[in-house]
């Protein structure tokens, strides 16, 4: 049972994230009228609401990605559905490109910095067991360390598992493209990939190295 208190903090966090994503409003006009946006948005905010109402105890890892990402992706991709699935898809792809692409070219910017490329290779260690380890929702096989590369296997990720629960499953393939799009054209690295969960294989491969 959820109290008053524990309402309104729920109001005020589905008010905050829904206004970090004011960007899919602007891509809506292309495809929605004026009465359509509105439906949608009211309908994201309820879908979202129910999904922070029905999760306020996960762990503070898991949350990381739900709150952020997960949910707030499957609520307004959901809402727009109701009205045109193809246009909702469409949108979600081209909005998590544009911004996964714009990451990518701001790491593309540091890696011309002196040492910057071996630092952010020698950072994933560290950075996948905390962000994408057990206490975050994934299931893992991290690889022994090799000179110049970083390799990982995910065979359990929280994406597919809180998508499914959620009906739509389809978005998780493009949380998964959201890594190419970020590490795919970095200069000076090369990031493999050849399988993802998201795309029905039974685990997402990742591999990182130094190239000359």
């Amino acid at each position: 049972m959820i109290t008053e208190n524990q309402e309104k903090e729920l109001n005020k966090k589905v008010y905050k994230t829904m206004k970090s994503k004011e960007a899919f409003k602007a891509e809506m006009k292309k495809c929605f009228s004026s009465s359509d946006i509105e439906k949608i948005w009211a309908d994201a905010e309820h879908r979202l609401y129910e999904m922070y109402s029905e999760h306020t105890d996960l762990p503070k890892g898991v949350s990381a990605h739900t709150d952020n990402f997960i949910f707030p992706a499957a609520a307004i991709y959901l809402a727009m559905k109701e009205i045109d699935a193809d246009a909702a898809f469409g949108i979600m792809k081209k909005l998590m490109a544009e911004k996964s692409t714009k990451t990518g070219q701001m790491i593309a910017k540091c890696c011309k910095i002196p040492g910057f490329k071996k630092f952010f290779l020698n950072m994933w260690d560290s950075m996948s067991h905390k962000m994408f380890g057990e206490t975050a929702g994934f299931k893992n096989v991290f690889y022994p360390k090799e000179k110049g590369s970083f390799r990982m296997d995910i065979i359990q990720c929280p994406y597919h598992t809180y998508l499914k629960e959620a009906g739509c499953l389809e978005l998780n393939i493009l949380f998964c493209e959201n890594d190419v799009h970020s590490y795919g054209n970095l200069p000076g690295l090369k990031f493999t990939r050849t399988k993802t969960i998201g795309a029905g294989d039974e685990l997402c491969d990742f591999k990182m190295e130094l190239i000359k």
